[in-house]
């Protein structure tokens, strides 16, 4: 039996109007996918060619949008516009793995965890500094209205502290000056290779760029 598909047009038709968005009333930015980079690793899925994600033509090293799926590879121009701390509940892959719960301090993670009646020796709390970011265009240099997540944990938390120390010393708002994100190739105290980031400053925004930033903080942080 044949399919009826007359109804479809891969063009936007003039009779829909581009972003009314009814029926999305009760979609909220907690009911979306949030955007984050990854840093990928040696014992990463995409870099791996016998994985089911694997992504051609990936790197060690390279940034990758976990939900686009983008590959911005191993530098990035971005404003940083928001910070925030929390405390990541985990347990343990032996023990079943899977999120707990996320809480912004780790006596309230470990109270909760008590309270779930998970065992200590089954669990792991994370501190994690969540950057939020927006990409800027290398040619163009606009700048990006969707953001993106970067989560730092374990090594990446020295990083993360000195870029907020760089931002409180340039004063003025958070997101006002451009940065160049990289990867660097490191080791731990056991000698094992990896990869962390690098955060250097290029500048001041211009007043476009900055007023396109700040709007973005107004509507989403303020």
């Amino acid at each position: 039996m044949s399919k009826d598909i007359s109804i479809v047009s891969t063009e936007l038709p003039a009779h829909i109007k581009l972003g009314s968005g009814l029926g999305n009333e009760n979609v909220s930015s907690e009911h979306l996918s949030v955007p984050r980079v990854k840093q990928l690793q040696k014992m990463s899925n995409e870099v791996d060619e016998n994985h089911s994600d694997y992504m051609d033509g990936a790197k060690v090293g390279d940034f990758i949008n976990t939900v686009t799926g983008e590959n911005y590879g191993q530098e990035m121009l971005i404003v940083n516009v928001h910070f925030k701390e929390e405390f990541v509940a985990w347990k343990k892959r032996e023990a079943g793995g899977g999120l707990l719960g996320t809480y912004p301090s780790k006596a309230e993670a470990i109270a909760a965890l008590e309270e779930q009646k998970v065992k200590p020796e089954e669990a792991e709390i994370i501190q994690t500094q969540t950057h939020t970011l927006l990409k800027v265009d290398e040619k163009t240099g606009s700048i990006s209205d969707i953001p993106f997540l970067f989560d730092c944990a374990s090594s990446k938390l020295r990083v993360s502290r000195e870029w907020n120390t760089q931002i409180m010393k340039l004063a003025g708002d958070r997101f006002a000056s451009l940065w160049k994100m990289s990867s660097v190739a490191t080791a731990n105290r056991k000698g094992q290779a990896f990869m962390n980031i690098s955060i250097s400053t290029v500048g001041w925004l211009n007043e476009d760029a900055y007023n396109a930033a700040k709007s973005f903080y107004e509507k989403s942080f303020a």
